[in-house]
């Protein structure tokens, strides 16, 4: 442990920006880590109980929905079975609506991971040129003419360390961030796909129903 702090020392006082970015970076991605596993293993269970319900009870469709609310699939499906008796317009914007709040949301903590990797690499120029300055600075020649290497150690470890911290921070935040980006590209197609079948569902088992109904009535009338 001793050992790591001495070398987080050499790094010079780039590393303090750098160390704030990382834990930063750990804390976002944790977060997003979090939210994107329990969507991932949950939305299907929860989609196939929602279809299959709708089609016979869109009350019951509703409250499934209502109970998943912490998952962003669960407030995707909620909005537009929370209306009553809508037309199929009406339900479609709603679906789309809903779609594009998600989206919203999934996007959270892009643009931090996009400035890390950003501004992590000039930190790092910035330690090494620190650390290249203090090199040249403390090179010196002796009255025979030697020159003093031990005194360019630490100037050189200094660019060094600075260096791969922030080249290891910037790699850290952009996989990740690739990581989250082809998630969410891969539940745009996944949620414009159970929005298709959702409206489907209405409009055969409940709009056509009271269409025919509301026909059927005037009929007698």
């Amino acid at each position: 442990m001793t050992r790591v702090y001495d070398t987080f020392l050499a790094g010079g006082l780039v590393m303090w920006p750098l160390l704030g970015l990382c834990i930063v970076t750990s804390v976002c991605i944790l977060e997003r880590s979090w939210f994107w596993l329990r969507l991932v293993i949950q939305e299907k269970q929860i989609v196939r109980e929602v279809l299959t319900a709708a089609k016979v009870d869109l009350e019951k469709a509703e409250k499934i929905a209502e109970d998943a609310q912490i998952l962003a699939i669960g407030r995707f499906l909620v909005e537009p079975l929370r209306l009553k008796k809508p037309s199929p317009e009406t339900f479609h914007l709603a679906i789309k609506a809903a779609c594009d709040r998600e989206f919203v949301e999934m996007r959270k903590g892009d643009i931090f991971l996009k400035s890390v990797v950003a501004i992590a690499p000039l930190l790092g120029i910035l330690g090494t040129a620190e650390g290249l300055v203090t090199t040249f600075t403390n090179l010196k020649t002796n009255s025979f003419n030697i020159t003093d290497f031990s005194k360019v150690t630490p100037g050189l470890a200094q660019a060094l360390i600075s260096c791969t911290t922030a080249i290891a921070v910037a790699i850290f935040a952009f996989v990740f961030f690739r990581i989250f980006l082809c998630l969410r590209a891969r539940q745009m197609g996944f949620f414009s796909q159970v929005g298709n079948d959702l409206e489907l569902i209405y409009l055969q088992c409940w709009h056509e129903d009271s269409t025919q109904v509301n026909i059927q009535t005037n009929n007698e009338q």
